[in-house]
């Protein structure tokens, strides 16, 4: 057996993970996608405190002949013969049948590839492994015969072959794995296993929030700069405020007037946090981001996206997304009232285009609907907002490009934030913004992330303008300036407006058909990874989500 010579060689630990999941191998390995979670930190903590009198440790070995390379933990000299450890923190497995104690299957597979290398190097037969658990202060013996080396030749061979592929294998028949794999929260194994089993509890894998903050930094003339490893933002009158880089998961500025050094825009890159341009207006400028995954995700991405038939299917289940929504929303604002006539049309308007929209056959078609059930929607805003006509805040009907009164241009910022926050999610999770299945490039705006809004608009952009002007926290002349037919929000208007979406994003929600509460925030990551799902095997769980 040889490595090709264009074929990288396999890391020993990649065999580890192979033996204990092909997925987790193939999103490691292949799409490159690796977390440090605490037992990865654990693991670094043991091997720092290894007993001093092993006789070699982090031992550095590769074999083009095998096909793989690897760092041994330490290996000893006993009797003439070298030995290979490996160090792990958990328990040994205990054999029901025999009453002993043996290493698991991924540790056995490691520590003989690691022997196997190691006899390469020193050109002598090893004949036996150990694994040491820490756990229970156990060291078990692993021999390395042909059987165990035949087994390691399989591992090899499996793992280049999926190294060759862009499909991911399917998850493990093993979920008891699932629960302690880092890599859960991306694979997502308990919603797939919803799709076979539509009854069942779902385990929760996925985070409920994020534990790391949005910064917004609005401030006419505020610079931002490095402090060692934080952020600090100075304003013009010299306040200053510091935010630890290990707490912040991206940083949006808002205009022009705001200065970041080089040193901070470094610190960004270095720690993975994204940044962001908006206009004072709230309109997406661009990003610097860091970009999970391989090419392997963008290649199913492009062949699915591709075919006509799966953009209209997965277009459709968008729009109804949005509209069940928006219908939802007219009636939630109307319940236990009077409804006049223009919600009346309205309401019926929607429903109509809800049920001709899944009938259609062309993306234009479904455009009509669409545009037609939103012409019924944003005519109820209206009334909604008719009590505010004297405070300014009132809707008369839906402008943009640019607003021409503060109500549109409060939900035109909204809608702007949140094209940020998809532009991140689709980037975190590995995805190309640019290539969607229903926005056409017809603009510098993203039409992925575009198509992901729809589902997110009125949650988390309708519902918090709409609370906010409901709950008179507007001034209009303090909030909002006007130029002409132009109105924007002020440095103090976006500082509102900021705070309230903010907020509105860690309001917590319980997925319809997942089962489980998570945060808005965190639902829109969930959204572009159930998306992924649609073109890797294991489609239907994408933009079922609805306003309750």
């Amino acid at each position: 057996m040889s490595a090709a010579a264009d074929q990288p060689l396999t890391r020993i630990m990649a065999l580890h993970a192979l033996e204990y999941c092909e997925r987790l191998f193939f999103l490691e390995e292949v799409e490159e996608i690796r977390f440090a979670d605490q037992a990865v930190y654990d693991g670094r903590r043991l091997h720092e405190e290894m007993p001093e009198y092993i006789e070699l440790t982090n031992f550095t070995l590769e074999s083009p002949t095998l096909g793989i390379r690897g760092k041994v933990d330490c290996i000893r000299s006993v009797d003439g013969n070298w030995i290979p450890y490996e160090y792990k923190k958990g328990h040994a497995k205990k054999s029901s049948s025999r009453g002993i104690y043996e290493a698991w299957p991924s540790d056995e597979i490691q520590v003989a590839a690691y022997a196997m290398l190691l006899e390469e190097h020193f050109g002598q037969r090893i004949p036996e492994g150990k694994v040491y658990y820490a756990s229970d202060h156990r060291t078990v013996s692993v021999p390395v015969d042909e059987q165990m080396r035949s087994r390691v030749r399989q591992a090899i061979s499996r793992a280049e072959a999926l190294r060759a592929s862009t499909e991911r294998p399917h998850i493990t028949t093993n979920e008891r794995l699932c629960a302690r794999c880092s890599l859960a929260p991306v694979c997502l194994p308990e919603e797939e296993r919803l799709l076979d089993s539509p009854k069942r509890e779902v385990i929760r894998l996925f985070p409920e929030d994020r534990e790391k903050l949005d910064l917004h930094v609005a401030s006419h003339g505020a610079y931002i700069r490095r402090s060692g490893l934080s952020l600090v933002v100075e304003q013009r009158d010299g306040e200053k405020e510091v935010f630890p880089s290990e707490q912040i998961n991206s940083l949006s500025i808002h205009g022009q007037s705001v200065q970041l050094s080089t040193q901070a825009l470094m610190l960004c890159a270095e720690k993975g946090i994204a940044v962001h341009w908006l206009t004072g207006g709230g309109n997406y400028i661009g990003s610097v981001t860091k970009a999970a995954g391989g090419v392997q995700r963008r290649l199913r991405q492009y062949k699915a996206l591709t075919d006509d038939a799966v953009k209209l299917a997965l277009a459709k289940k968008l729009v109804l997304a949005k509209m069940e929504s928006q219908l939802r929303y007219v009636l939630r604002c109307t319940r236990g009232k009077p409804r006049s006539n223009t919600v009346v049309t309205a309401v019926e308007a929607i429903r109509h285009a809800v049920s001709h929209s899944q009938k259609v056959k062309t993306t234009e078609e479904l455009l009509g609907w669409e545009g037609s059930a939103a012409k019924a929607y944003f005519a109820c805003f209206a009334e909604f907002t008719a009590d505010e006509l004297e405070a300014g805040m009132a809707f008369s009907h839906r402008n943009r490009r640019p607003p021409k009164d503060p109500a549109n241009a409060l939900l035109s910022f909204y809608y702007g934030m949140l094209y940020k926050d998809c532009v991140e999610a689709i980037t975190v999770v590995g995805l190309d913004p640019t290539i969607g299945f229903y926005h056409q490039p017809r603009s510098q705006a993203y039409p992925l992330a575009l198509d992901l809004m729809e589902i997110f608009r009125v949650s988390l952009c309708d519902i918090t303008a709409m609370g906010t002007i409901h709950r008179k926290q507007w001034d209009v002349e303090e909030d909002f300036t006007k130029a002409g037919d132009q109105v924007w929000l002020s440095e103090a208007g976006k500082k509102k407006a900021i705070a309230a979406y903010e907020r509105r994003k860690q309001d917590t929600w319980k997925h319809p058909v997942i089962g489980y509460s998570l945060s808005y925030d965190r639902a829109i990551e969930l959204e572009v990874r159930l998306l992924e799902k649609e073109w890797s095997g294991r489609p239907g769980l994408f933009a079922q989500s609805r306003l309750r």
